[in-house]
């Protein structure tokens, strides 16, 4: 195999790594985002956690969960973000075989949380990851495929996980590295399980 300078290991790189995160994180809480069906979905029957707001049925009407907004408030006030005093839900469009409604309930200019920070130790240096905002969604329905007798594919939904409420914290492009990621990720992460268990 023949290389070039510029694919030696000498040569500078002319491409620098920048890098945002995007997690997602589904809230302990007891019933799902808009409605009062339990959000314990993974070890349930099929389709056994649902009602008309999560099937996305015409003229109903989704009530927000405020133990959701609560935990949600409480990590954005734990990465250092502005809490502002307006917040909206959108509908975010777009075909998703998990997605009866065809929409997702979301948040994107007026998060619940915005502006904020984290900051991680790199080689002995602190170095600050701006989180963009912590919002929060629905999680879709759940899809499993399987193979029948004669080997043709068919798929199932699972309506119980539609409308589980998730957060997503979104980072700045400000991540440098695949060990800057990592770093930030675990992070992240042992201070959701702090708020979980607190």
């Amino acid at each position: 195999m023949l290389y070039s300078d510029s694919m030696t290991a000498e040569a500078p790189s002319k491409y620098e790594v920048v890098i945002g995160i995007e997690v997602h994180a589904q809230l302990l809480t007891k019933s799902k985002m808009f409605c009062s069906c339990s959000k314990d979905y993974y070890a349930s029957e099929p389709n056994t956690h649902v009602c008309p707001v999560c099937l996305g049925m015409p003229g109903t009407l989704p009530v927000i969960n405020r133990q959701a907004v609560e935990y949600t408030i409480m990590t954005g006030l734990a990465l250092n973000c502005t809490i502002p005093e307006r917040a909206k839900f959108d509908r975010k469009n777009y075909p998703y075989p998990d997605l009866m409604k065809g929409y997702q309930i979301s948040q994107f200019d007026l998060p619940l949380c915005k502006e904020g920070w984290l900051e991680v130790d790199v080689d002995g240096e602190t170095k600050r990851i701006g989180v963009t905002r912590v919002h929060l969604e629905e999680d879709t329905a759940r899809s499993s495929h399987k193979a029948g007798e004669g080997g043709e594919g068919f798929s199932l939904i699972d309506v119980n996980r539609a409308g589980v409420p998730l957060m997503e914290m979104v980072s700045e492009p400000d991540v440098r590295s695949g060990k800057e990621a990592r770093l930030y990720v675990t992070k992240l992460q042992q201070i959701l399980r702090y708020r979980e268990s607190g």
